[in-house]
């Protein structure tokens, strides 16, 4: 295992100069490797974990350069410093030509030196984590796990070992979190990537609908099935088929799923024929699925079936550090998707941002960056235009929805009045906000109340960043 101490391999053929550095970057808190030629240097790189080389420019039987190359054929991201007692101009400008981190003359300042070694181990760092993202991200270009911060660097590590294999994972997390970008993410990494990725939410169908969408069904099989219908296990044959809300499966379903899981066969419904399947399942929850099982809502055998990779997304408020990348990714959308001239955004926004609490999580973010886009002007995107889309924290740390703005005098004119979709949004807002306040909160109620499946009605008002906690201001009186 790799120690804490960045490792710096160094490449001179003069003996005494080698234990000279050696001693002096060990005294620094820097571990040390020292060889004599570019065969050496080569063969400590694959035997070692380094983060930085120190190249003498001209060894006694080759040179640098050329052995400068052959490192950077082999480690492109590992940054190398020229090390030379005739520099010239032209030889640092051949060397950075060539990849070169840095150059340095001989006889050089200890403590210059060692600045630079700093620098080029954090630059190394960079380049690798780069590096790595872009193969993370790889694929199609549709699946973006964003971010920087050790919770999700995890998470894409743990997707990219799972992708190798046929695991079963179970992604769990708060709504909004990415749990299907994970998923996406994960089937772009495996071998299956060249097949088809198909998600179905098993919460929004009641049981028998949602068995005849998984399963497919014969003619017959039931009143108005006048042909035969393909399911999607035989759509997704050789893909991944990606069960989200899989903590909200019908039981009868549950049972169904669970034979696939254990012999790769399905029975479409009206018939007794089992068909093979060669399908990935990823299942998602945003559910506490062990509490669902001792609530006898959810079959034991299926969650161990299901949680072999188990991961879990982080809630964004946990990964603060990566909101501004995600932010500016999601403003580049916005501006694309609706043909607007990309707005910058202020100091004073980004701050803003920074303050909520992302009960929506990325979701949430997301759509609160694209109201914003759309309501900026003059190419900037400020504070201002977020508090007219994204709720505020009150003094007691409630989250309340942004009082509705009135309509700004300059809309008179025909030009700058907003868009029908703008305006929909509006009014949806408005309709969502007196339909919690009838219901005081209660969202099961606000959804028979508006005609929505209540998980569908969920995503709505979170898409709007309402909480239905913040309308439970009054008992809810039990004739309601």
């Amino acid at each position: 295992m790799k120690s804490g101490k960045p490792h710096i391999l160094i490449v001179d053929d003069e003996e005494d100069l080698c234990e000279l550095l050696s001693l002096r970057l060990r005294h620094e808190g820097f571990n040390a490797t020292t060889c004599s030629n570019g065969q050496e240097a080569l063969s400590a790189l694959e035997s070692k974990n380094i983060d930085a080389v120190l190249l003498d420019f001209r060894l006694e039987k080759e040179d640098g350069l050329d052995v400068l190359n052959s490192i950077l054929l082999r480690k492109a991201e590992l940054p190398v410093i020229m090390l030379t007692a005739h520099g010239t101009p032209e030889a640092a400008v051949e060397a950075m030509k060539r990849g070169a981190y840095g150059f340095i003359t001989k006889p050089f300042d200890d403590r210059e030196l060692v600045l630079e070694l700093h620098h080029a181990v954090d630059h190394g760092k960079l380049k690798r984590e780069v590096a790595g993202l872009r193969r993370m991200l790889g694929g199609n270009g549709s699946t973006r796990l964003l971010g920087t911060s050790t919770y999700i660097a995890d998470v894409r590590e743990r997707i990219a070992r799972a992708a190798s294999t046929d695991a079963t994972v179970l992604i769990m997390g708060e709504s909004g979190t990415g749990k299907e970008v994970a998923a996406r993410t994960l089937h772009e990494l495996s071998a299956r990537h060249d097949k088809r990725f198909i998600a179905i939410n098993c919460g929004a169908l009641p049981a028998d609908l949602l068995e005849s969408e998984l399963f497919g069904h014969v003619r017959g099989a039931f009143t108005g099935a006048v042909r035969e219908k393909e399911g999607l296990f035989a759509a997704a044959d050789g893909g991944t088929l990606f069960l989200d809300e899989i903590g909200d499966a019908p039981l009868e379903v549950q049972v169904k799923l669970l034979r696939v899981l254990q012999e790769k066969n399905y029975l479409p419904v009206g018939t007794t024929e089992a068909r093979a399947t060669d399908v990935r399942i990823v299942a998602a929850t945003n559910r506490d699925l062990a509490q669902r099982v001792s609530e006898g809502r959810f079959r034991e055998d299926l969650y161990y079936r299901l949680h072999v990779v188990p991961v879990t997304m982080p809630p964004l408020r946990d990964r603060r550090e990566d909101l501004p990348v995600l932010a500016e990714v999601f403003l580049s959308r916005a501006s694309q998707l609706h043909s607007l001239k990309r707005p910058e955004m202020t100091e004073d926004a980004l701050q803003f941002l920074l303050k909520h609490t992302w009960p929506g999580n990325v979701r949430e973010l997301q759509n609160v960056i694209e109201a914003a886009a759309v309501m900026s002007r003059e190419g900037v995107l400020t504070a201002e235009h977020l508090m007219t889309v994204l709720p505020q924290s009150t003094s007691d740390g409630r989250t309340v929805p942004p009082t509705r703005p009135t309509a700004p005098s300059h809309w008179a004119a025909h030009e700058d009045m907003p868009s029908l979709r703008d305006a929909k949004m509006a009014f949806e807002r408005e309709y969502l906000v007196a339909v919690m306040e009838r219901c005081q909160g209660n969202v099961t109620a606000a959804a028979k109340v508006a005609d929505r499946h209540r998980s569908d009605f969920h995503d709505i008002l979170r898409r709007h960043g309402l909480v239905a906690a913040d309308f439970r201001e009054l008992p809810v009186e039990m004739n309601q």
